[in-house]
């Protein structure tokens, strides 16, 4: 632990390209170090590494830190120069940069950075300029009231694009703008205050100080006030801006301000809390619409609950239930036909069951998760019909939400057997409430069973004699959820044969019927949703093209409440769900022992699932799936998004469908999936990525950027957890698009795959080792990737010549030809070929030989190679078998063999030159 001595080793790992492991080697020595000279040093080393891995933050603060204990230092300042300068604060970086200028004229590094600054910073003084013109002039346009309102909007609009922009955003802030946007909200023109809002998000995009002024002198009540309102586009427009100030002050808490020339920032804690005080206060506000109330449920889902489990901090959470439990469950238990509830949409009973889900999940300890239940308890008891009605809806909700308070308050003395004796009511009202809650309790088994025996005849009743079509569909999906409680078991049949058909049949009837709201067809959606378990239902119900086009409509509807059934529809129609298949010798033993087991229904045979996929891209799934990915909704949850994850791969399994899915967007829909989703859904849109990579043009199929955002789904799948499967796609659409350009390789390297890629070479299995292989082969093409086979302590340049005298075809080339490129473009490489392998001379010769061409050729370009970077090694392969294979070589008079021919003649021509004892005399 000599600091010294690890600041060397550090200095040595930066130089042989292992930035990463210089990084830790200055850590580890700045821990121990006691000299405040060494660690100034130390800190200027580490500072240069975040320089390399272009963490420019980082690299400034520790040039900082060096510059705090010696200001002369220059190279500290030049790198912090260099860090300011790509974060954007040119001033700062230019002060630097003249300082450093000033110590050394004569430094080109220096000039020529002092340059580009200069010439940036007067760009952007003009860039303001013209900028702080254009701001005056859209103001002076809105203040006159007597100007055209074409002009106007047309200038509300232009400050939206300009508020896009830095220089923009900062002019209407310093021209005193939020003044001028505060009256645009209040103008009550929609087009107005929609543009307002825009202008706000562009103010307040990731600038924290301008946005506690602007949550500040705007005022929490207006804010709530706007997105309250009853025009859904402006409800929508307001979430956003939430969303945006959120992220702004969030993010501004977790960054380090220091340096005397940046502004000392107040804590942003309590902008933070008035915001969510003023969302918990908007849900059971009677005079806040629908969409406000939703946008409000839908910024808290977004909000409150740890983004990762790993954080030990939930105490938004818990101050949210303790604030806020109540008003969530008052709005749960709101039966929107009871006119003295707040308005809500088709879809607030849904989110609020994703929040109150996302609450209850982010609790760490059994304690805090009684307190919860507790608290649901002592809401659903309450005297009265219509607090029992309430109170049976709040259950519904939880049930959807979090289950395990859902149960508990239903297994509350007389609570379930108000929601029978409710289906019995003549109030429509009250049997729409208790069928819902009668179909989300039937979720277990246990409870199944015991509404088979005293619901189901309740439910049959009310299908057959009940006049109102509402009624009907529900329990026709109560009866549904109830003939499915077998699953994909063929064996587990709830009722008689011929029942579930009939009904599948008939859910298909309600979902064509275009006479009915889709608020009552999403009904028929759930009941599938349940039935397509069973095989034949799947059949049924993709041979009915007018059934699978009125369930992709109300996918791509305004009601958000269906996603998660039509998303479970189709994994149950493609098979995409995860089954595990027994142990042969295990289902001999449950037989012998008389134990169910589980049947495999001959319609779910790989045959048949294919035929059903390739029905259901006929009939347009992908637009429907691509629509479902854009909702911006909580009843969008993960788990709905790994439905929707497990669709996508199931449709991309077979090669010749790939090309309609990119071509119908699935590639963009997929990118969303990979970071928005369960960990399972994340893989297996991973997958579906890999595949697709594969097998297409990936420039095509994700264009512009969007490729770059591929590597990191697909180099998350090179881990342990993941199927070999899974590794060797990864590992195959890796290898495309690192051949694509050195930009997409600097990615690869940037989310740290290639150490990841050098595991998978030693992989037992054939496949995953070889394109293991092919990908360094491509990889190898970056000179950072070159570096790492100079390392002397390590065996990387020995397996490539280990595996190119492997039997595996495959894996022989990728070897090959990695150690070609590696050879041509390294030459100090060569020398150490020899003592790699006391056969290295076989494996060449082997090569050469080779009946394959691709190999004859990359054995004779390694030969080359070796041959002009030292003449000791010429002489050791013109002494061996090597000289009279490459004169046959070279001799070949075949033109397929031209390149071969080529190479073997520059080695022969090579040996010429360098003469004896190298000269071929007979040649």
């Amino acid at each position: 632990m000599d600091p010294s001595a690890l600041r060397e080793e550090g200095n040595n790992l930066f130089k042989s390209g292992d930035v990463e492991g210089a990084i830790s080697c200055y850590t580890k020595a700045l821990k121990v170090s006691t000299c405040d000279s060494e660690s100034a040093v130390l800190y200027r080393n580490r500072s240069a590494c975040y320089l390399k891995l272009e963490d420019y933050s980082q690299a400034e603060e520790d040039a900082t830190k060096a510059l705090d204990t010696d200001q002369g230092d220059i190279k500290a300042r030049f790198r912090r120069a260099q860090a300011l300068h790509k974060l954007g604060r040119l001033d700062q970086a230019f002060l630097d940069a003249q300082k450093c200028a000033q110590l050394e004229p004569k430094n080109k590094a220096f000039q020529e950075l002092l340059r580009q600054l200069s010439a940036q910073i007067q760009q952007k003084a003009v860039q303001l300029s013209s900028t702080d013109s254009r701001v005056q002039q859209m103001f002076k346009l809105l203040l006159d009231n007597s100007a055209q309102a074409s002009d106007r909007q047309k200038a509300a609009q232009n400050l939206v694009v300009l508020s896009r922009e830095d220089a923009g955003a900062e002019q209407i802030f310093r021209n005193d703008g939020v003044k001028l946007l505060q009256r645009l909200l209040e103008s009550q023109q929609e087009d107005f205050v929609l543009s307002a809002l825009r202008t706000l998000v562009g103010l307040c995009t990731g600038h924290q100080s301008r946005t506690m002024a602007i949550v500040n002198e705007l005022g929490m009540d207006r804010l709530c006030g706007v997105m309250g309102s009853g025009a859904s586009s402006v409800s929508l427009s307001a979430c956003h801006l939430f969303q945006v100030m959120f992220e702004a002050l969030t993010e501004g808490m977790k960054k380090d301000v220091r340096g005397k020339d940046e502004a000392i920032l107040p804590e942003p804690s309590r902008e933070l809390r008035s915001m969510l005080r003023h969302l918990i206060d908007m849900l059971a506000a009677p005079n806040v619409s629908g969409p406000g109330r939703d946008s409000a449920i839908n910024l808290l889902v977004k909000q409150v609950p740890r983004k990762s489990q790993k954080h030990p901090d939930n105490s938004l959470t818990l101050w949210v239930i303790d604030n806020g439990l109540k008003k969530i469950l008052e709005v749960a238990g709101t039966v929107p036909e009871i006119t003295d509830g707040p308005p809500l949409t088709d879809n607030t009973l849904l989110s609020c069951s994703v929040l109150l889900n996302k609450l209850y999940d982010d609790l760490k300890s059994d304690k805090e998760r009684e307190n919860f239940s507790t608290l649901c308890e002592e809401y659903v008891q309450g005297p009265g019909l219509e607090s029992k009605l309430r109170s049976i809806q709040t259950v519904s909700v939880l049930l959807q939400g979090p289950s395990d308070v859902g149960n508990r308050t239903l297994e509350m003395s007389g609570i379930m057997d108000a929601v029978i004796s409710l289906c019995a009511s003549d109030n429509i009202t009250h049997q729409q409430v208790a069928v819902e809650t009668l179909i989300h309790a039937a979720g277990k088994a246990k409870r199944a069973s015991f509404i088979t025996a005293n619901g189901v005849a309740l439910l049959k009743d009310l299908y057959k004699k009940s006049e109102n079509e509402q009624i009907r569909v529900r329990a026709l999906v109560g009866l549904c959820k109830l003939g499915s409680a077998g699953g994909t078991d063929f064996s587990m049949k709830q009722f008689a044969e011929g029942s579930t058909l009939k009904l599948a049949k008939q859910c298909r009837k309600w979902l064509c019927n275009d006479s009915l709201p889709p608020n009552s067809r999403r009904w028929a959606i759930e009941g599938l949703a349940y039935l397509t378990f069973d095989a034949d239902v799947k059949e049924d119900f993709v041979d009915d093209k007018n059934a699978l086009q009125a369930m992709f409509q109300l996918a791509k509807s305004e009601d958000k409440t269906v996603l998660f059934a039509i998303g479970s529809t189709l994994v149950n129609c493609t098979n995409s769900y995860d089954v595990e298949k027994p142990d042969p010798q295990l289902v001999e033993l449950a037989k012998y022992a008389k134990q169910h087991v589980p049947e495999e229904h001959p319609k779910d045979a790989q045959s048949f699932v294919e035929k059903r996929v390739v029905k259901l891209l006929e009939a347009g799934v992908v637009s429907a799936l691509v629509c479902m990915v854009k909702q911006e909704s909580p009843a969008l949850t993960e788990t709905c998004r790994e439905c929707i994850a497990r669709v996508f791969l199931a449709l991309v399994e077979r090669q010749e469908d790939r090309g309609m899915v990119v071509a119908q967007g699935g590639g963009k829909a997929l990118l969303p999936l990979v970071s928005e989703s369960t960990d399972v859904g994340k893989i297996k849109a991973a997958q579906a990525l890999a595949k697709i990579t594969i097998t297409s043009n990936p420039e095509i199929a994700f264009p512009g950027e969007r490729v770059y955002e591929v590597v990191r789904p697909l180099a998350s799948l090179l881990a342990l957890d993941c199927s070999l499967l899974q590794n060797f796609e990864a590992l195959m659409a890796l290898t495309n698009l690192a051949g694509i350009s050195d930009r997409l390789r600097q990615k690869i390297i940037k989310e740290k795959a290639v150490p990841k890629v050098e595991g998978y070479m030693f992989e037992e299995h054939d496949l995953v080792r070889a394109a293991a292989t092919e990908c360094m082969c491509n990889l190898i093409l970056s000179p950072e990737v070159q570096k790492l086979y100079l390392v002397t302590d390590s065996d990387r340049l020995k397996l490539l010549v280990l595996y190119s005298g492997e039997d595996d075809e495959r894996l022989r080339k990728a070897a090959a030809g990695t150690l070609a490129v590696l050879t041509g473009e390294m030459p100090e490489v060569c020398a150490r070929i020899p003592s790699t392998t006391s056969h290295w001379l076989e494996i060449l010769q082997a090569l050469l030989l080779s009946e394959s061409q691709d190999l004859r050729h990359r054995g004779v370009v390694i030969t080359l190679n070796l041959m002009q970077a030292e003449r000791s090694l010429a002489e050791k392969l013109m002494e061996s078998e090597a000289l009279e294979i490459l004169s046959v070589l070279a001799k070949a008079a075949d033109a397929s063999q031209a390149s071969v021919t080529r190479a073997a003649q520059c080695c022969l021509d090579l040996c010429l030159e360098y003469g004896p004892p190298c000269e071929v005399s007979e040649l």
